[in-house]
């Protein structure tokens, strides 16, 4: 982890971040957090008298290799290329050590912590104890106070803590302190829930026109510039596939509560698009109360009922593909309740979910799951399709880093995630931009950066556009329809090897000509997005009407269904899954299996983004899929 997180001050641009404070010689600060959240506003400081759960979250073993051993396993020139780990030796390559824990324990006690009051968590992940607000802030030479919501809803925090010099690398994170985009209860007697701050998808879901369309034309390749159906994705990426041992491969879509299908609408598809699929149920696998929403709108049902119609589709009835459910319908979830369910360690790596963020469970809400918290229950599918995402600045370095190393070990388990770039072009989820104080406002003029996309460790989807008048045999353009495909320059994360050389040659013949100070020009960062697929003019069956959906939520699952029938066929020849693919997809003998995008922009803050370009860019990444030319090439790997 530490050898993909960008240098603090977060290059050009200047945002806050850890640093060390001359306060106390001995003393460093840890972390810091740069601005109050929008809708927030300081209440009161805490009582010295209240009691906190506080937990220092121990750094992990072997973290400085993370890159290392997924690269081992996923570099094309690996001799290790598809030899995927497995959970256990994962689990147990990255455990805390003992000295971390002596260390910080040791440290507890000659502060004048009684021995008896500190637990160690089962994995060994975190050391707690419930400290009076007094102790806590002379512990982390900070101060607590209460935070008010616009809703009323109320949070502890502090601006800034303090650990012993010594103590740094033995500690990721404490909380709670700085870690701010809480998870709301519902409104004050409104009976309704209430988006959680932290929940993904926020601004981030698939648009429409809102225009009902007349089926007549559906299917006909020649009116693919007007409407996208599954057989112009076929036609314009040669996905031609009839999976060979479907009941040996596994894809699996992500949905967060309330979104939810409808499966009357998925029938209407099918009996257009897909006759074997009428009737056909996903399988579902229910993560902390997940639950389908009775509420029938275009904001609760678009986003699922676009990615199971198309993935469905176009693995066809053969291959079950899995819908994971995520949260219930009062409390909601995050990405970090799914990265729970489907690995053990994860709850508890890095001292677990951070209350602040994540849904946490059971739900004491009324109506809320009562259940245990989903730990290590779901077995991961070979390929996971998310169409959500946060802005990269809603979320702490420390939150954003730890997920991503998820997404890593996960990689080094054969498991490939794909993510959608966000369709806002240069701007963040609802249009919003940054400012040189880190709050993200709509007349904000620094570009924003869409998460999990800048993690390293997923592969992230843009969207382009079958402009109007182009056939199927024209390339396609940048999404500029409704849409603008997401892409630009991390603030967290460095530039992954694999990404090196495609980022240099960008900067060098492409160069924005913006200052400095609204894009993060330093040439140093994960650039996104990886590649893309069509995101505009998508038929979809919506509460009983076809519609038009648009977004780079269109395109991952699309690009999931390719990488799923990768899978199959590799799995027929007795080989591993295609896991973190990444490396592979920018080594340059695989870059012949891309349609190279050169015309469009991806526009936001006030500015026309950035420009595609030959080869790589950050409006479509290495361009779209040829996916007879990408499977002949993934079949050739051992």
């Amino acid at each position: 982890m530490r050898s993909f997180l960008l240098p603090f001050v977060l290059l050009s641009l200047g945002l806050a971040a850890t640093s060390s404070d001359p306060i106390l010689s001995r003393w460093t600060v840890h972390e810091r957090r740069s601005n109050i959240p929008s809708g927030w506003a300081l209440a009161r400081r805490l009582d010295a008298s209240a009691v906190v759960p506080l937990r220092f979250a121990l750094a992990q073993s072997n973290l400085e290799n993370l890159e290392e051993y997924l690269y081992d396993v996923s570099h094309p020139d690996s001799p290790n290329y598809g030899k995927h780990w497995s959970a256990g030796k994962v689990a147990s390559t990255f455990a805390p050590s003992r000295q971390s824990v002596d260390a910080v324990r040791t440290w507890l006690v000659e502060s004048g912590v009684e021995s008896h009051r500190i637990k160690l968590s089962g994995s060994g992940g975190w050391l707690e104890f419930k400290a009076t607000v007094q102790e806590a802030e002379d512990l982390l030479h900070t101060s607590y106070n209460v935070y008010g919501h616009e809703t009323g809803a109320e949070h502890v925090a502090c601006e800034s803590y303090h650990l012993p010099e010594h103590l740094k690398p033995h500690v990721d994170f404490v909380t709670p302190t700085v870690h701010f985009d809480a998870t709301l209860s519902k409104r004050s007697g409104s009976g309704q829930p209430l988006r959680s701050v932290g929940m993904p998808s926020s601004g981030n879901g698939p648009k429409t026109t809102g225009e009902l369309l007349d089926s007549s034309e559906f299917g006909q390749l020649e009116n693919c510039d007007k409407s996208i159906t599954p057989v112009c994705l076929r036609a314009l990426y040669g996905f031609w596939y009839d999976p060979l041992v479907p009941q040996k491969n596994s894809y699996g879509i992500v949905e967060y509560t309330p979104q939810s299908y409808v499966q009357s609408d998925l029938n209407m598809f099918a009996k257009q698009f897909g006759p074997k699929l009428v009737g056909v149920t996903p399988p579902t696998v229910s993560i902390d109360g997940g639950a389908l929403s009775s509420n029938q709108t275009f904001t609760n049902n678009g986003e699922s009922n676009l990615d199971l119609e198309y993935a469905m589709n176009l693995v066809t009835s053969k291959q079950n593909i899995t819908l994971y459910q995520v949260g219930d319908l009062v409390e909601g979830a995050s990405f970090n309740n799914f990265l729970d369910a489907i690995g053990d360690d994860y709850c508890t790596f890095e001292g677990g979910d951070d209350p602040t963020q994540d849904g946490i469970y059971p739900d004491t809400e009324p109506g809320g799951y009562k259940g245990k918290e989903d730990c290590g229950t779901v077995k991961p599918a070979n390929v996971i399709s998310t169409s959500y995402g946060y802005n990269e600045a809603d979320l702490t370095v420390f939150y954003a880093q730890r997920q991503c190393a998820e997404y890593a070990k996960l990689g080094m388990m054969g498991v490939t995630f794909v993510y959608s770039s966000g369709d806002n072009g240069v701007a963040g989820n609802n249009n919003t931009c940054l400012n040189p104080d880190g709050s993200q406002t709509a007349d904000g003029k620094t570009f924003n950066p869409t998460f999990p996309a800048t993690c390293p460790y997923v592969t992230a989807i843009g969207a382009t556009q079958l402009s109007p008048g182009k056939t199927i045999f024209d390339a396609e353009d940048a999404c500029e329809d409704t849409i603008s495909s997401g892409g630009g320059f991390s603030n967290y994360f460095a530039t992954p090897e694999y990404q090196k050389l495609a980022v240099s040659s960008y900067m060098n013949n492409s160069r924005p000509t913006y200052p400095d100070n609204i894009w993060n020009s330093t040439g140093m960062s994960r650039a996104y997005p990886d590649f893309s697929a069509n995101g505009a003019n998508y038929v979809v069956a919506v509460d009983g009407n076809f519609t038009h959906v648009y977004g780079t939520s269109a395109a991952a699952p699309v690009v999931g269904a390719m990488l799923a029938m990768v899978n199959d066929a590799r799995i027929a020849a007795g080989k591993s899954t295609i896991g973190f693919i990444n490396p592979l997809i920018y080594a340059a003998n695989f870059t012949n299996g891309f349609n190279d995008i050169t015309n469009g922009t991806n526009p936001g803050c006030g500015t026309a983004g950035y420009n595609t370009s030959q080869g790589w860019d950050p409006v479509t990444g290495l361009g779209t899929p040829k996916f007879p030319v990408l499977l002949s090439n993934w079949l050739a790997m051992p």
